[in-house]
């Protein structure tokens, strides 16, 4: 039965759907049709015609006829779905009320533990059809509990209105479909980006309320590392982090986080700048009047310095770190 949305019960609508094959029948030859009672069918009969369902004669033996479906049916499913809209932004009003109340009276209930891999993805849909204005994603590689291309609520979520910013890590990419998945979203209004790394997995909406998973994911991933992410977040900005040195006269320097004098010289901008430009390293030699091997050794000490392991990692460092 499917006019149940309608406020039309399973036996009703079987009396209506028999009654448009019909075209008009009494009682009696509805109940011989039907297999129903006869006091029943009465009755299912009064209960459409309460609903403009079906009319009825005024002669006697009276006869019932089906309203039109556009005209009986329609109308009562508009109104059920205004009232839906309207139940759904009533409800969204209440939790963030709920929300408040939660901050105001309990610090210790704004943090929920989710256990394992179906409630994550639960709780990921929840935040996502109950976002009004806006998600904001960090979408590292190996996924938790969401395979790439697997988040559908993203693309309703998107249809009425909420704005997604996404920022992606570059192993992300890696993943089977990953590419295909992150142009789907953005064609449909995602608003994406991409960095080297991201410390940890991340969905907030309407910055209300956040989901942070804090095991790695992938086959790696293991629920019995439950701080993972936090000390990935952790080292990141331990990476970027000025060190505090004590002088001999028990002064700290450094505490206004500015770094230590430039640690890069002519030579090392001008390799530096080539490299970025994509000149190979026989041309950069060649160019600067050294070896090849000193050019190397040169680049081996600028990926040290800004704690790069790659050649594109040290050309997003340099620009970070304003060495060019």
């Amino acid at each position: 039965m499917t006019l149940e949305a309608a406020g039309v019960t399973g036996t009703e609508e079987a009396v209506y759907r028999l009654l448009v094959t019909m075209g008009r029948a009494t009682a009696r030859e509805v109940a011989d049709r039907s297999g129903l009672e006869p006091g029943h069918t009465r009755q299912v009969l009064d209960a459409l015609a309460a609903k403009n369902l079906v009319s009825q004669s005024d002669g006697l033996p009276r006869q019932y006829r089906p309203t039109p479906p556009d005209v009986a049916l329609l109308p009562r499913i508009k109104r059920r779905a205004d009232a839906l809209d309207l139940a759904r932004a009533e409800a969204t009003a209440l939790l963030e009320s709920y929300r408040e109340t939660v901050r105001r009276q309990d610090l210790g209930q704004l943090i929920e533990v989710i256990t394992g891999a179906e409630a994550l993805r639960q709780h990921l849909r929840q935040i996502q059809d109950g976002a009004r204005d806006e998600m904001l994603w960090f979408c590292k590689a190996q996924y938790v509990a969401m395979p790439s291309g697997s988040n559908r609520a993203e693309f309703d979520a998107l249809a009425r209105g909420v704005r997604y910013r996404a920022l992606y890590e570059k192993a992300f990419f890696d993943d089977e479909g990953a590419v295909d998945n992150v142009v789907e979203g953005v064609r449909a209004g995602e608003m994406a980006r991409a960095v080297p790394h991201l410390p940890l997995r991340l969905a907030v909406a309407d910055r209300a309320i956040a989901i942070c998973p804090l095991v790695p994911g992938g086959p790696d991933g293991s629920p019995e590392e439950p701080t993972s992410a936090l000390v990935a977040l952790f080292e990141r900005y331990w990476e970027d982090a000025v060190p505090l040195d004590v002088d001999h006269a028990g002064v700290v320097v450094g505490t206004d986080a500015a770094g230590p004098p430039d640690p890069l010289g002519a030579t090392d901008r001008r390799i530096l700048a080539l490299l970025v430009a994509g000149v190979v390293d026989k041309a950069v030699a060649t160019q600067m009047g050294l070896s090849r091997r000193t050019v190397q050794r040169r680049i081996q000490r600028l990926m040290e310095l800004a704690g790069a392991t790659t050649r594109m990692q040290l050309a997003w460092q340099a620009a970070r770190r304003g060495w060019l």
